[in-house]
């Protein structure tokens, strides 16, 4: 096995080449290149300096992946007979997938590894933009990054935009997230002669001739909030200036505890945008939820209890945990098998905890039907249940004959009783037929809530007044608001 030395061409023109590289190129019996397309290759072919290509696997394959494989399977057979020196573009270590495969094959002990310098395409980048790294940026891969790793308060450099098509696909990737003035720049040969940049809006990026392999776009950090209401951090900044000394009294005044009805109307209100199929609804309302969450975690961020993070690190940690199927190699045919796995890790991850009762923590106390619910299905779990419908239905039965009863000769109390058992059944039907108390109950108040509001249109546009209606009227309305 030879030597395989890798060596940087930089991201200028020949008279940026380091003098060592350029020495070492010049001493050089065999020498392969990932591309010619290179200022410096132009001189170093006229000086008399040969070297091969690998330009031609290119055309070989329609995805990157499968080229810088083939270019590293060759190097490695190359090296078998006799050193070599492979000179890519830019810094060796700057992405460039090859150097990395290489350096995958020298793990495995396939290649004797030798990386030497070269100037990296980002010390021309910050020069020509005259911007400060310090400040913080991001450089990601215009094939492959994903908006949602994007920080807009800080300098992002989109590498690999070598055609239109690709910026393209980058502007529409940036269009998650900043509109579509934005102001972008094209950087193409940054440091050499043929320098060329250019800002224009998002939405022209993909217009511009000069894009080729040696193209970079930056997008600079966005100074005004208003140009980042999609950015996470924004809206996290926005609740923590509410709850500070100089912010809202009202947020600031608010704990754990006031916020409780204000949750739970909020999430009602986005089962009905649900319930309506109206997606700007759903929107606003899971927006108002979202506040809530934000908040509360917030006014524990202000005690020095708990935090956002902790938050996401529990959910994330449990998501992974309780779906081996997805995050590990466990096996699931059904969402029944989903079930088991769920209940049994679950199981697993309190089995050191001390025996509690098993109603614990399934009380809510912002609604009964939920409680209800919860209550019998955790009954339901260790064996406590009608083995057959039929019994939950006899139950119905009795408990509204005992009510009927308690009606005609019983107390205040006996009735209020009776009616909750009467009430308690009916979940439990409901749970049976798989059928959400809580959910049926809110469609049924806002389906009330339609009707009704139909029959009052219809008194204020006639005779103004309910007391001016008789109830058979009025019913009238109510059946034409049905149909």
């Amino acid at each position: 096995m030879y030597q395989l030395t890798v060596i940087g061409l930089g991201a200028g023109d020949f008279e940026q080449l380091p003098i060592g590289v350029y020495r070492k190129l010049k001493q050089a019996k065999k020498i392969c290149v990932r591309t010619k397309e290179h200022a410096v290759l132009d001189e170093l072919a006229e000086e008399g300096i040969e070297f091969e290509s690998f330009d031609t696997i290119y055309e070989k394959h329609h995805d990157f992946l499968p080229v810088y494989q083939e270019i590293v399977a060759t190097l490695l057979k190359y090296i078998e007979t006799e050193d070599v020196i492979y000179a890519v573009p830019g810094h060796p270590l700057m992405a460039e997938m090859t150097v990395q495969l290489l350096i995958e094959a020298e793990k495995q002990g396939k290649v004797q590894l030798k990386i030497e310098g070269g100037q990296s395409f980002l010390d021309a980048i910050f020069g020509a933009l005259r911007i400060d790294p310090i400040d913080g940026f991001e450089l990601v891969n215009g094939t492959t990054f994903s908006i949602h790793e994007v920080n807009m308060y800080k300098h992002l450099l989109i590498a690999q935009v070598y055609d239109q098509f690709s910026a393209s696909e980058v502007k529409l990737t940036l269009l998650e997230k900043y509109h579509p003035d934005y102001p972008v720049t094209i950087v193409t040969a940054a440091g050499s002669k043929d320098e060329y940049i250019r800002t224009v809006p998002l939405h022209e990026l993909d217009h511009s001739t000069k894009i080729n392999n040696l193209t970079t776009v930056y997008v600079p950090p966005v100074k005004d909030k208003q140009d980042a209401l999609r950015e996470w951090s924004t809206f996290r900044g926005i609740i923590s200036t509410l709850r500070s000394p100089e912010g809202c009294p009202w947020d600031r005044a608010q704990t754990h505890e006031s916020l409780k009805r204000y949750m739970l109307e909020e999430v009602h209100e986005f089962l009905q945008a649900i319930d309506e199929q109206d997606d700007e609804h759903m929107i606003e309302e899971l927006g108002d939820v979202l506040l809530q969450v934000f908040l509360q975690a917030q006014i524990a961020e202000d005690s020095g209890y708990w935090n956002l993070e902790d938050i996401l690190e529990g959910i994330s940690g449990k998501m992974i945990r309780r779906h081996p199927h997805v995050f590990g190699d466990v096996k699931v045919n059904s969402v029944e098998d989903v079930n088991v796995n769920w209940e049994k890790i679950k199981k697993k991850e309190h089995q050191n905890d001390n025996v509690e009762p098993l109603l614990k923590g399934e009380y809510r106390a912002t609604s009964s039907l939920q409680t209800s619910y919860n209550y019998q299905r955790r009954a339901a779990k260790v064996g406590f249940d009608w083995p057959t419908i039929e019994g939950v239905w006899d139950k119905v039965s009795e408990e509204w004959q005992e009510f009927r009863q308690e009606i005609e000769s019983g107390t205040p109390e006996t009735k209020l009783d009776e009616f909750g058992d009467l009430l308690f059944t009916l979940v439990n039907l409901a749970r049976a037929y798989k059928i959400s108390a809580e959910d049926a109950m809110l469609h049924a108040n806002a389906k009330f809530a339609k009707r009704f509001g139909y029959v009052e249109q219809k008194v204020m546009a006639g005779r103004k007044d309910f007391k001016n209606y008789t109830f058979e009227e009025l019913d009238q309305f109510w059946q034409e608001a049905k149909r």
